[in-house]
């Protein structure tokens, strides 16, 4: 295999049809990593919208059971990813999220804020710290993929282009980015759980790394000090250097999901997706809240080729 194979592999398909193939091949094969980063840096950077930290804060779930929380949405997602719109687990996932959301009163912009952070917010990573960019049928191809999820989730008012999105985002973050104590709340149970994930000097050191990713605007909306001018640089660097290494390596064969990582942690028995995220008293799968639950997935199950 070249190791262009999956690029080359992308260009053959229609980002207008193949939006979801395209999609699952760079989030898979091409950028399985920086995917899962880009999108946490996604929905972190929304964490400094008063109205979403303060929300996010008040559940309680993003602060006292933040490793859930993350599993949980990692995990709906790639539900999403893996099977489909239109497959059983793709709706159940979709369906799961959308009993979640409706629980709040959180507003349509506010929604589409967010599809527009896991738009435009990849991309921008990968410019700076991907082994190369996404290309222009990739682009396209998630700005397909998001519409589609904003109409499975009612929203209004969706960009049709990338720019749109782009514009979008950049707008609603100058309008809207503000200090709240709810949102920092979230913001440092969140550094703390990345943090978590290494032994505990190192995890020290990766708590202060991630701030030095943050642009002044997200820092300062979260009222961190900035970080020393050389470590800023370094890490920054060290990221860029990481992406001419993986420019390097060979095509990968087989697909890397997020639920193989080590960051998911609380489903090492397997799960349902019917299961996954919070339920109302009463409303859990049991009680017939989410009629469908396929069988479990786990460490033990298959994996496409």
């Amino acid at each position: 295999m070249k190791r262009h194979h999956w690029l080359e592999r992308i260009r053959q398909l229609d980002p207008e049809t193949d939006f979801a193939e395209i999609y699952r091949i760079s989030s898979w094969y091409e950028f399985p990593w920086d995917t899962n980063q880009s999108l946490g840096f996604a929905l972190y950077r929304t964490y400094a919208v008063p109205s979403i930290g303060r929300l996010l804060a008040r559940t309680g779930e993003f602060t006292a059971r933040t490793q859930k929380r993350y599993d949980d949405t990692v995990l709906i997602l790639e539900a999403v990813v893996e099977h489909g719109f239109d497959s059983e687990q793709g709706r159940e996932a979709i369906r799961r999220m959308n009993r979640m959301h409706r629980r709040y009163g959180i507003s349509n912009e506010d929604f589409v804020y967010v599809l527009a952070t896991f738009v435009v917010v990849p991309k921008r990573w990968l410019d700076d710290y991907g082994w190369r960019p996404y290309s222009a049928h990739e682009v396209r191809a998630s700005v397909n993929y998001y519409r589609e999820l904003g109409r499975h989730m009612g929203l209004k008012d969706v960009p049709e282009t990338y720019e749109g999105f782009e514009r979008l985002l950049d707008a609603y973050e100058r309008a809207h980015f503000a200090f709240d104590q709810g949102g920092r709340d979230v913001s440092d149970a969140t550094l703390d759980l990345t943090a978590s994930w290494y032994p505990r000097p190192l995890g020290a050191q990766m708590r202060r790394s991630s701030l030095c990713l943050l642009d002044d605007p997200l820092r300062e909306a979260f009222g961190y000090p900035k970080p020393p001018a050389a470590l800023t640089a370094l890490v920054r660097g060290g990221m860029r250097l990481r992406g001419r290494f993986v420019r390097l390596l060979p095509p990968r064969r087989r697909p890397h999901l997020a639920r193989d990582g080590r960051q998911v942690r609380g489903y090492a028995g397997g799960y349902r997706i019917a299961e996954l995220g919070t339920f109302e008293p009463g409303d859990g799968p049991a009680a017939g809240g989410c009629p469908f639950a396929p069988d479990r997935v786990g460490p033990e199950a298959g994996r496409p080729d």
